[in-house]
């Protein structure tokens, strides 16, 4: 407040994200009618002015970055690292001279960005923290990561911890000796990247911080309590392991497996092939280390479990799969259930069923989706309600035309069926392929 001199004539507040534009308008006249407003009456007592642009513009080692990287309250520019320091010295002297209360900063050996002094990562995460507190939803614990010089201000706000990770650049660490070395909440990692983060958690004793991955035999991982999200890493993990040959190819894994997959539960393909649970499993013995020695990793992401009733969970999470240079990806939904098994047993796998994600995929001519199914890339004619599909002997090909016809028949159901209400329910939290499944004794 104590930039301001007196009293704005003027303060506006917009939110218009979507309407500031009048895209019915192709001469934007009425944004163009507002600049010339702006422009003419209102910028020169803005408090983020020319007066940044005229300063900077007397320093030859400054090269404006694009258009892009600029934004109303910040500019950018480049400059060579051996300059910096003195630039940022004389810079700020000049804009402090010309009444403007700024920061410098400087990052990643090549960028340096000019912002208003009430601006920035420190700011905005004091404003979360401040917020958060007021509704009395305060985390217990924030750890903050950082690797260049625009995130040290993250490590200034009390109460927080911080992490910067081995590789970090080389002006976060500068910074980090001269303000924050003998602080015991911010150390620097001797980890690189992410692992940097996992050792933090660790350090600190915020949570779980041995990654799945890390663990050489899932299966007897000790739990008090049934966690889907787990269940479904765990698997993958495993899977991913059997390809590369890197766990032992043992008829008591495939055992397991069959131990926790539902006797009546299916596999739905992309293709909208279904497959018995348990067939699957036994279809793992003619893929063990068809990926040894070669890149291939499989993981997933934004898994999202939620409890459909006592005993049972619907889980929803992208499943990747990077083989060389080539990825595709899936939405998985996956039905879980503890009726009847106890947590050391494991959650019972009753449905899993996937979604091809075209924005996923990557030019590919043979994709493998589950343990036995594979479906051929078409070109994105074909890819409609009417798939070609093939499976991994050639003994099967079909035409899936159903989508209408199945859609037909849950119409008549929910006019004639008394249970109509609840299966409306469950479209709503689940794909139609999947109460093509639950559905299946009724369409016949």
């Amino acid at each position: 407040m104590n930039r301001l001199s007196g009293a704005a004539h003027l303060m506006i507040v917009s939110d218009l994200d979507h309407t500031m534009v009048d895209h019915h308008d192709s001469e934007n006249l009425s944004l163009l009618r507002f600049n010339a407003l702006w422009e003419s009456n209102y910028r020169h007592n803005s408090l983020w002015d020319h007066r940044v642009s005229e300063e900077t513009s007397k320093f030859p080692e400054l090269t404006l970055q694009s258009e892009t990287e600029q934004r109303p309250h910040k500019v950018s520019f480049y400059i060579q690292k051996d300059k910096a320091q003195d630039v940022m010295k004389a810079l700020s002297a000049r804009l402090e001279e010309r009444g403007l209360d700024v920061k410098i900063i400087y990052s990643g050996g090549m960028d340096l960005d000019i912002l208003p002094q009430g601006a920035g990562k420190g700011q905005a995460l004091a404003y979360l923290l401040k917020k958060l507190k007021a509704g009395g939803k305060l985390p217990n614990n924030t750890l903050a990561c950082g690797d260049s010089g625009n995130d040290a201000e993250l490590f200034s706000i009390p109460d927080v911890h911080g992490v910067m990770v081995r590789n970090a650049q080389e002006e976060l660490l500068q910074w980090h000796a001269a303000n924050v070395k003998d602080n015991p909440k911010i150390i620097h990692a001797t980890e690189r990247c992410a692992a940097g983060i996992i050792q933090a958690i660790g350090h600190f004793n915020l949570g779980p911080s041995a990654s799945p991955r890390d663990v050489t035999d899932l299966t007897n991982s000790e739990m008090d309590k049934f966690d889907p999200s787990y269940e479904v890493v765990k698997f993958y993990l495993f899977y991913e392991g059997w390809r590369r040959a890197e766990v032992e190819n043992s008829e008591l894994y495939l055992a397991n497996l069959k131990a926790v997959c539902c006797a009546s539960g299916f596999f739905v393909h992309p293709s909208g092939i279904e497959q018995p649970l348990c067939d699957c499993v036994n279809s793992l013995r003619t893929c063990y280390g068809d990926k040894q020695g070669k890149q291939f990793r499989i993981w997933v992401d934004q898994v999202l479990p939620a409890q459909i009733d006592s005993h049972s969970w619907l889980v929803k999470f992208k499943k990747w799969e990077q083989s060389g240079e080539e990825q595709q990806c899936c939405m998985t939904t996956v039905v879980l259930s503890s009726k009847d098994v106890s947590v050391a047993e494991g959650l019972t796998w009753m449905h899993v069923h996937q979604t091809l994600l075209l924005d996923g995929s990557v030019q590919n001519n043979q994709q493998t989706w589950g343990p036995n199914s594979q479906i051929r890339k078409l070109p994105k004619r074909h890819i409609s309600s009417n798939l070609e599909i093939s499976t991994v002997n050639g003994s099967q090909n079909a035409i899936w035309t159903g989508f209408s016809d199945i859609f037909q028949h849950l119409l008549l159901l929910l006019v004639y069926n008394a249970a109509a209400c609840i299966l409306l329910q469950l479209m709503t939290d689940c794909p139609a392929a999947y109460l093509v499944l639950q559905l299946r004794p009724w369409l016949k």
